[in-house]
């Protein structure tokens, strides 16, 4: 084989990598929009087909960009948002974290990592920052936005935190943002997955603002034509809209909050199963038989982690979440959970340890135990 072949065979493999790597990095881009529009920094998540799922590279792309644009005196503020008319961000990319978890693999360790680093820096942003989130809203996607310093809802909004179905824990700081909202609504909302829709997402605090879904375009471009706002007249801006759209609804949970606070009022998840039953009204024994269908394990976290969260700050909180996340990945019930509900959809999970007082103290303890030089760093 002469010279000259060896070298068009090389040169041809050279392109095909070349081409390869180039259609990577488009697909990496098409994931997740950064752009610069007037005053603002703009993160559009698109991934519309999966509901603007969360995954590893799009937090990797979006972090950077974010530390930047809060260093750019040309950035005065930042707007995210979702790409198509049904999601914000539905969560994170669970299948990938799960099929990682399964063979040990570094992706079950840094996506949770790196999801609360970026979490952490959404929450300490020092300009103002707007999720938009016109659509569904949980988990990962949660993370995104209720940390920011505004958070716009719409009539398409619809917000859960589902992760005790699974065999997780409403993770993304939700020990720190639940327990702050009124009464016992968090615990209730964290154990339970309860979906909150359109105007209730900004009664129950989760929301700062409340605007029609049609007008969200004109928002977005008042806002980038802002001049070097502050967060107060980001506030003004949102409150104008948010004004025009006032209506006198109640809270969907509004004539159950009484009952939610005195049955989740407890020192322990058994004591709210056990009041639920005592109560035996329609409310409460729906939400049993509920509850019911959770992992013991994972009701038993989140209840520790919202007792926790109450009295740390958001950091305090991510360091925490990230020792349960991996507690987790070493466990039975995640793998278990993704496979009944989103892979093999039989909705009939095998917890594995079945009910409440089977989870012991000790394993509880361990789970929150330190990582050593695996710690999550803030």
């Amino acid at each position: 084989m002469c010279g000259c072949d060896i070298r068009v065979r090389a040169l041809s493999r050279l392109q095909i990598v070349q081409k390869h790597l180039m259609s990577t990095n488009a697909n990496l881009e098409k994931e997740v929009h950064l752009v610069k529009s007037g005053c603002a920094g703009i993160i559009t998540l698109n991934r519309p087909k999966a509901l603007n799922a969360l995954n590893l590279s799009m937090i990797r792309q979006i972090y950077p960009k974010l530390k930047e644009w809060e260093q750019d005196n040309e950035t005065s503020l930042v707007i995210i948002k979702g790409a198509g008319e049904k999601a914000f961000c539905a969560g994170g990319d669970i299948r990938a974290v799960t099929e990682a978890g399964k063979v040990g693999d570094r992706l079950a360790e840094d996506f949770f990592r790196e999801e609360y680093i970026l979490n952490n820096a959404i929450g300490n942003c020092q300009i103002p920052y707007v999720a938009l989130i016109d659509g569904v809203t949980m988990g990962g996607g949660v993370g995104l936005s209720v940390h920011g310093h505004f958070r716009v809802a719409t009539e398409k909004t619809l917000f859960a935190m589902p992760e005790t179905g699974i065999g997780l824990f409403p993770d993304v700081g939700g020990g720190f943002f639940l327990p702050r909202l009124q009464g016992k609504l968090g615990l209730y909302l964290a154990l339970t997955g309860f979906r909150i829709k359109g105007r209730d997402v900004h009664q129950a605090g989760i929301a700062t603002h409340f605007v029609m879904s049609e007008k969200i375009p004109d928002l977005e471009r008042d806002l980038v034509s802002l001049k070097s706002p502050s967060k107060e007249d980001v506030a003004d801006l949102l409150n104008s809209y948010h004004f025009k759209c006032k209506s006198d609804d109640k809270f969907v949970l509004a004539e159950h909050m009484d009952k939610i606070n005195r049955l989740f009022k407890t020192n322990n998840v058994e004591e709210i199963l056990q009041n639920l039953k005592r109560d035996a009204s329609p409310f409460a024994l729906q939400h049993l038989e509920t509850l019911k269908k959770m992992s013991p394990t994972s009701m038993k976290i989140t209840f520790q982690q919202l007792e926790e969260g109450a009295t740390k700050n958001l950091s305090e909180v991510l360091v925490m979440e990230y020792r349960l996340s991996q507690a987790c990945m070493k466990g039975h019930d995640f793998y278990e959970g993704v496979r009944a509900v989103l892979i093999d959809k039989d909705q009939s999970p095998k917890w594995k340890p079945a009910t409440l007082e089977e989870v012991t103290e000790e394993y509880l303890k361990s789970c929150f135990k330190p990582l050593g030089n695996k710690e999550l760093k803030l």
